[in-house]
């Protein structure tokens, strides 16, 4: 276990790193004014109660207000069983209506946020799923027998009001912490319903943990070795927060203290960051990526970057792709690019060059916490991976929440 977590500070931003073996391979911006009034903006995570101003039948949707001037789109498609605070036993909203809604999406440039009544209130190892009263198992827990042996548990604590995802943080856990987990998780939803018919327009009734301590929630426990910072003030909410939620991981914690050299300067952050949002990434063969996002999607391109022995070009093709395969892995991750992305990879002639191609790529990408998906290659020798949209992409972070 090597993995480290580096949360510090950036001009008014919260920078959260995560390194796997010495390797940055996820970063977060979070502005600091956002974090301490989180009460005042949409926060991805947060719960509120949201009034229908407007519902647009051409489009199968709804916009509403959550708090003062602030809206949020509402899909009726996705959404078909509204909770509805000031009426009972309707599957169906009307303008003036209060809703109970999350926020599941952040807005991402002319968008705006995307709230659902499909609420989750999400632990280290469970989601509780109210109105989906089903048990799902994250896809990455593979052991058939570790499947069989978490639903047959989970089965225990479905209700007619809601249900379980088991994360993959799940597998070989022990029964008694997610028995504390469950139990808190329910007390919560109690909680949140019981008051929820008693609020008015606006009002935020769950507020999603800051974003550091989400990244920090989401990680496998055994993939993290080191939690560090430089701050006293970030220090003490990290200690807080695994003393209570995760504290067997409270040993973790280290409060960086070197005066003579910066936390950001030891692990040469800066320059990670600058490279982080380069068009071009250079690879250790001589290869290199072209990370161009548009509008649309996202296009990778690989190059060779030299010239090559011509007696065995395929082999050397090969090479490079499945250096880039694992370099574009990261860079999704680290950048975190979403939606669709293109990778126009060197042409192979062999079909088992191409699938060796593919199998390496889905390796790599398995290793996102984020739901990504390779879907396959083109006859161009295009392959297109998806990848699910949750916070925007980092340079979009930077630019907006500085």
């Amino acid at each position: 276990m090597s993995g480290k977590l580096v949360v510090t500070r950036r001009n008014e931003q919260i920078v959260t790193a995560i390194y796997e073996n010495n390797q940055i391979c996820e970063l977060q911006f979070d502005s600091e004014k956002m974090i301490r009034g989180a009460h005042t903006a949409i926060v991805l995570g947060n719960i509120y109660v949201a009034k229908v101003q407007n519902i647009v039948k051409n489009i199968n949707g709804a916009f509403l207000e959550i708090g003062k001037e602030q809206l949020c789109y509402y899909s009726l498609t996705d959404n078909k069983k509204p909770i509805v605070l000031n009426a009972t036993n309707r599957n169906f909203i009307a303008v003036g209506d209060l809703l109970l809604v999350q926020i599941q999406k952040e807005a991402m440039k002319t968008k705006l946020p995307g709230a659902t009544s499909y609420l989750n209130l999400t632990g280290k190892y469970l989601v509780l799923t109210v109105g989906k009263c089903s048990i799902g198992i994250s896809n990455k827990i593979q052991s058939l027998e570790e499947r069989n042996r978490l639903k047959t548990w989970m089965s225990k604590k479905i209700s007619k009001e809601y249900g379980w995802i088991v994360r993959t943080n799940a597998e070989f856990v022990s029964e008694e912490k997610l028995e504390q987990e469950a139990t808190l998780l329910i007390k919560k939803y109690e909680s949140l319903m019981s008051v929820a018919k008693y609020r008015t327009s606006g009002q935020l009734l769950y507020e999603a943990p800051v974003p550091y301590l989400t990244a920090l929630r989401d990680q496998k426990e055994e993939s993290i070795a080191r939690i560090v910072t430089d701050d006293t003030v970030l220090y003490t909410n990290l200690k807080q927060y695994l003393e209570e939620y995760q504290p067997e991981d409270s040993h973790k914690l280290e409060l960086y203290e070197d005066s003579m050299i910066s936390l950001s300067n030891l692990l040469g952050l800066e320059k990670e960051i600058e490279e982080a949002i380069r068009e071009k990434v250079w690879m250790k063969s001589g290869g290199y990526l072209i990370i161009q996002p548009t509008e649309a999607m996202t296009v990778i391109d690989v190059n060779t970057g030299k010239a090559m022995n011509k007696k065995r070009v395929q082999d050397h093709f090969l090479q490079i792709n499945l250096e880039a395969a694992k370099e574009i892995a990261r860079q999704i991750r680290l950048r975190n690019l979403s939606g669709i992305i293109i990778v126009d990879f060197i042409d192979l002639d062999t079909d088992e060059a191409k699938e060796t191609l593919l199998a390496t790529l889905r390796k790599f990408v398995a290793k996102d916490r984020i739901k990504t998906d390779v879907i396959d290659m083109t006859k161009l020798n295009l392959v297109e991976i998806t990848r699910k949209k949750i916070l925007k992409p980092i340079y979009e972070q930077m630019k907006e929440r500085g």
